[in-house]
């Protein structure tokens, strides 16, 4: 351990924490592509919003049609391969790079950014925002994500900030 600088370890971390995230993002995949039931009646219920407190204010803003929440619910899987493909090839390209210069090291945070701010897109502004305040998810006792999508974006805001910093030597 003692060869290591501490630039090394900050890059090695970068990647690792990369890493942490891609294989989240992978787990996720296979979770909605091997039980796509579940996961599509968790969507279908926040769409229809039939499991929240039905007030008359909101209830316009509910998504009732089946074909809907497929099409819905094959976007957010859609962002979701996206942003994994992304961080993966992120976690690669920081690895392959973990050698090189500063600049080359910096440079090769592209693929990494774009896939954290793709899955901030996919669970803050899609669940956090638009299942929270537009479907009223944190309403339901059942179909409420609300506190799993704010673990998440708590993870990868800030590991957003961390790749991004140029403090590589």
């Amino acid at each position: 351990m003692n060869h290591l600088t501490t630039d090394q370890i900050i890059r090695y971390s970068k990647v690792i924490l990369m890493a942490y995230i891609s294989f989240f993002g992978l787990l996720v995949m296979y979770s909605n592509f091997t039980d796509y039931a579940t996961n599509y009646e968790y969507v279908a219920h926040v769409l229809s919003m039939d499991t929240t407190q039905n007030n008359e204010k909101t209830s316009y803003r509910a998504i009732t049609s089946p074909l809907l929440h497929h099409r819905i619910y094959w976007l957010i899987i859609t962002l979701e391969v996206t942003y994994t493909v992304y961080c993966l090839m992120g976690t690669y390209q920081l690895f392959r790079n973990i050698h090189a210069s500063a600049k080359k090291f910096h440079e090769a945070k592209k693929f990494s950014i774009i896939g954290l701010l793709i899955g901030l897109f996919i669970y803050y502004v899609c669940l956090q925002v638009v299942g929270v305040e537009w479907f009223n998810m944190d309403k339901s006792q059942t179909w409420n994500a609300k506190d799993w999508a704010r673990h998440i974006v708590d993870f990868m805001l800030p590991l957003l900030m961390y790749v991004t910093l140029k403090i590589e030597r």
